[in-house]
């Protein structure tokens, strides 16, 4: 079935059809999802050259990985964000080009791909404190979202999580249980999300008097061995912690290796609240959450991202955009009172 004959069947002109799968804005949503479930229905597929042509596109969102940080290709994260993208990017008839490079070269990569016109907008991932590739992307005049915030930096397009906000309220939910010797398994904090959950955390912590001890402080990439070695250490200090607040469900994994090998049980000896982004490939038990956690569909996040950047790519001046999101606290399992209280530190919790 061409565009004519798809336009046909839906009493539509091929001028409305088009731009309701292109995604612009004064297209009826109605007139849309009729327009994008007859495609779907019919297995219709616009011709990608001759729409570049016709709009002068290259009709391709560019993902930008350096080399150091392969990792994050298997990271759950970056699979549900990618997938949820790549949702978005395929109803819109867009491809999607990712590229792994030296991380000497990254920013020549951007420079690369708006020179070749390869792309026609890019996604920012894993921004880091004041980030120098937000101005250079903005020099070069290609749209681009950010998946997070850089700090120090202004007049950008972006969506992120409240990761402040999040580890407040979890930290917050450990106090309420109790809990005193609270220890942060963080990320990298050179990158800015990890910034903000430590604020959040020692934000909490002040709000109640206390200081945070940095022995109970970590930071690092987060891998599940990363959890379990700083985990270990901090259980065998003299003074341990009764509860972890993590930044990963992956790290959160190795925290609770390393609780059960010291013979501990995890909700009634030492507790733990993890952020683990609702993800699809790594579930954080069925109807009943193993981990207490701050959760946020990153899949979601990915759309809404991708979505983002499109209505840019459409119209370069109406950003910049933004968009935060809320992570909500869910109960499970790792979590309870500290050593020492009983069930009113869980019922002043739960309130």
């Amino acid at each position: 079935m061409n565009l004519k004959e798809l336009a046909a069947s839906l009493g539509l002109s091929q001028t409305t059809v088009s731009r309701a799968l292109n995604g612009y804005p004064e297209v009826a949503e109605a007139t849309r999802r009729r327009v994008l479930d007859a495609a779907a229905r019919h297995d219709y597929r616009p011709n990608v050259r001759a729409r570049s042509l016709a709009t002068g596109r290259a009709m391709a969102i560019g993902h930008v990985l350096p080399a150091v940080d392969q990792h994050e290709i298997l990271n759950p994260v970056f699979g549900d964000f990618i997938s949820g993208a790549g949702e978005t990017y395929r109803r819109a008839g867009y491809d999607m080009v990712l590229s792994i490079v030296e991380d000497s070269e990254e920013q020549r990569t951007y420079r690369d791909l708006r020179a070749r016109g390869t792309v026609d907008g890019l996604i920012l991932h894993a921004p880091r404190m004041n980030d120098p590739r937000i101005e250079m992307l903005r020099e070069i005049g290609l749209p681009f979202v950010v998946h997070g915030r850089a700090s120090g930096r202004h007049g950008y397009s972006w969506l992120d999580v409240n990761n402040r906000r999040a580890f407040q309220r979890a930290a917050d939910f450990l106090l309420d249980l109790g809990h005193r010797r609270i220890a942060l398994v963080n990320g990298r904090e050179t990158m800015d999300f990890a910034h903000r959950r430590r604020s959040g955390f020692e934000a909490a912590l002040a709000d109640r008097g206390l200081c945070p001890d940095p022995a109970l402080m970590r930071s690092e990439d987060m891998t599940e061995s990363y959890g379990h070695r700083a985990a270990w250490q901090m259980l065998a200090l003299p003074d341990p912690p009764t509860a972890f607040l993590v930044s990963s469900i992956i790290c959160a994994l190795g925290v609770r290796r390393a609780v059960e090998e010291r013979g501990l049980a995890i909700g009634r000896d030492v507790s733990i609240v993890t952020h683990d982004d609702a993800l699809s490939y790594l579930r954080n038990g069925d109807e009943v959450p193993v981990f207490t956690a701050t959760r946020s569909s990153v899949r979601e996040a990915g759309r809404l991202a991708a979505e983002m950047l499109l209505g840019l790519v459409e119209d370069p001046e109406s950003g910049p955009r933004t968009m935060m999101l809320e992570a909500e606290l869910t109960v499970g399992f790792s979590t309870g009172p500290a050593p020492g209280h009983g069930i009113e530190a869980v019922q002043s919790a739960a309130r």
